[in-house]
Formats: structure tokens, C-alpha cells, sequence
């Protein structure tokens, strides 16, 4: 990486400040109009998935494994084909036809590791250490500071997720018995909104942020980590927007690590402007889906949801964290490399005890 190459846009008015406007800068009527993001698991990919399981099976295979383990010629060919779209445009990707009510959860794991590991490595998403992380309601509160969000049934606001990972996937095994929408929007498509809206909320969005790590800081460092919202790498635009409750829990490390009100405006402002309705783009999962996003370019949200009061019926996600090999990886500027040395290093470390 080039990092003298690397630089923050330029402030308003300036000369090169410029939309992003490219195809990862989308509205939700684009998508919706041209549902070319969906694509559908023919026969020879199911055949293959089958096979692969079967072998994986057969060998007493757990995750994790290698690509090695999980020969499909013709599914990685898919799935790389997706990853082109990914990286290249509308940074959103729906795969269907998993036959997920012939799978165990258990099948269904093993599939989507195997599937996980044609597009790059999957790494830690919490420190527990989990591979394949569980989004389903723990009965916890986004309110405490030790919760991530995704341990919740509340609505989520728009965000990325907590490392810059390239692929952020989802599996839905269960779905809710009420609720539970997942909302997507273009992060750059709300960089040219603000742009051109209130270009001094933009500015604030370069700037770094405060946030708290809740509790799954690496060994050694402080609790808490500063981010900008936008920053620029050889003329790409990356996102790192969190949900705002790791701005203000922040606060709890000392009153210098406070979101400022100038601040708070400008996360609240890039919420409003998500929640256009022309803005975003709202799906109903099936089960058995698999939902593929850019995490650089692309936030997510979730309505609230109500769950079935059987445990064996309850809404049920599996998450992949995948990194791209560093040949294919999206350039990020300095103030995300410290970050982005924890994806290398393989995720958010595990912590003893918990």
C-alpha cells in the first residue's frame, strides 16, 4: 500500500472535493429496478455444495477448515463472480437456492464456512474468538456498554461492522416471528448527500471519532480507539460508521473521549439521510439466504424484532467476517491501518475469560 498516496478529501469548496458518484453510490430505487444483485444456486452449484458437505461429513471436518477441504470448482467461479459486483459495483449481493430446510444447523455451518472460504479468510468477530459468529437475541441491551449490537432484538441503526473487513456476510437460518427487516444504503450515496446538503457535516465526518471498544480491546491497549467516518485512499471513499452507541458509551473512559455536539450532529445528520426512504433498500430474508456486502461502502440496519417464545424457532443469523488476500484488498488511509492490522492479524483478538 502506498500510504503517501493516501489522503482525506479535501475541505468544501477546495478543488477536487468531488461526489463519489460511481456505481457503489446507489439508490434504492436502482436496486430494486435491476435486481441483477440476486443471483440464484443453479443445479451444478447445488451438486457440488452436496458433494462437498457430504465429504466434509465423511471426514469429520470442523470449522474452521481450509479452501483445500471444500472443493467446488464451479460455486467458487459464483461466488467470485459476486465478489466482482462487491468490489466493483453496487457493493451488495444476494445469494438464494440454498436448500437450508434439507441442512442441519450444523450442515448449514459447514456449508457456509466452506462457501466463506472461496472469497478470503473469515476472522474473528468478537473475543470469544468466534469464526462464525451467532446474530440472534441474547436478551441483552444496546444500553449496556459490554453488548455489541447484534446480541440484541432492538432496532439497529446504519452502520459497518467493527473491523474493515472486506465481505461482511450474513446466513439466515431462522427468520423472526414479527420484524426483523434488514435495511441496507450506499455509505458513499450518503458521502454525496451530505456533500452537497451540508458540506460542514462532511468535513466533521473526516475528522476522527471516538469509540468505545465494549470491552474486546486487544490486551494492552486503551478501551477505546479513534476513527474517521470517511477517509480516502488513491480516490476511494471508505466508510467506518458504527452505531452511534459506541459514541456515546465512549464517554465512560473519561470526559475527553465525549462526542462533541458537532459531532453528534454530524452522525445523527448521516442517520437522517440513511433513513430517506429513497435512500436505502428494505428485504425480508428467506431462509437459507445468504446476504454479501461490502463493508467499506455499504452500511446495514435492522428493524426490531419479535421472536417466537421456542428456543429451536428463534431468529437465527450466521455472520462471516472475510478478508480479501492483500493482491485484491481495497486501499484504506493511514488512520485505519491500525485497524486493519487486527484483520491481518485474524480478528478481534480472544481475551481470556470471557
Amino acid at each position: 500500500m502506498n500510504d503517501a498516496a493516501c489522503t482525506t478529501r479535501e475541505p468544501a469548496g477546495v478543488p477536487g472535493r468531488a461526489p463519489v458518484a460511481d456505481a457503489s453510490a446507489w439508490r434504492g430505487a436502482d436496486l430494486a429496478d435491476d435486481p441483477g444483485w440476486i443471483r440464484h444456486l443453479g443445479a451444478a452449484e447445488l451438486d457440488e455444495i452436496e458433494a462437498a458437505l457430504a465429504r466434509a461429513v465423511d471426514r469429520k471436518l470442523g470449522v474452521p477448515f481450509g479452501r483445500e477441504d471444500f472443493k467446488v470448482p464451479a460455486v467458487a467461479a459464483f461466488l467470485q463472480e459476486a465478489a466482482d459486483e462487491l468490489d466493483h459495483g453496487c457493493g451488495v449481493q444476494l445469494i438464494r437456492g440454498l436448500p437450508r430446510r434439507d441442512l442441519t444447523d450444523a450442515e448449514c455451518e459447514l456449508v457456509y464456512w466452506g462457501l466463506g472460504v472461496q472469497l478470503g479468510r473469515p476472522v474473528s468477530q468478537n473475543a470469544r474468538g468466534d469464526l462464525i459468529g451467532h446474530v440472534r437475541d441474547e436478551g441483552k441491551s444496546i444500553e449496556d456498554p459490554s453488548v455489541r449490537s447484534y446480541q440484541t432484538r432492538g432496532r439497529l441503526d446504519f452502520h459497518a461492522d467493527k473491523l474493515p473487513v472486506d465481505v461482511l456476510g450474513l446466513l439466515c437460518l431462522r427468520t423472526a416471528r414479527a420484524g426483523g427487516t434488514s435495511r441496507i444504503v450506499s455509505a458513499t450515496a450518503i458521502h454525496d448527500v451530505i456533500l452537497d446538503e451540508r458540506p460542514d457535516l462532511l468535513e466533521v465526518l473526516y475528522q476522527p471519532f471516538t469509540l468505545d471498544w465494549r470491552d474486546e480491546e486487544p490486551a494492552g491497549t486503551a478501551p477505546w480507539y479513534r476513527l474517521p467516518m470517511f477517509s480516502e485512499c488513491d480516490g476511494k471513499v471508505t466508510s467506518r460508521f458504527t452505531t452511534i452507541a459506541y459514541f456515546h458509551s465512549a464517554a465512560r473512559h473519561g470526559a475527553e473521549h465525549a462526542i462533541t455536539p458537532e459531532q453528534d450532529e454530524a452522525l445523527h445528520y448521516a442517520q437522517e439521510v440513511a433513513n430517506r426512504p429513497e435512500m436505502q433498500l428494505a428485504m425480508d430474508f428467506e431462509e437459507g439466504d445468504i446476504q454479501l456486502l461490502n463493508n467499506h461502502v455499504t452500511l446495514h440496519a435492522r428493524d426490531a424484532f419479535e421472536d417466537y417464545p421456542e428456543p429451536e424457532r428463534k431468529r437465527h443469523l450466521l455472520r462471516l467476517w472475510i478478508s480479501y488476500p492483500p493482491e485484491r484488498r481495497r486501499p484504506v488511509a493511514p488512520p485505519l491501518h491500525e485497524r486493519l492490522k487486527l484483520v491481518d492479524a485474524g480478528g478481534i483478538p480472544v481475551r481470556g475469560g470471557v
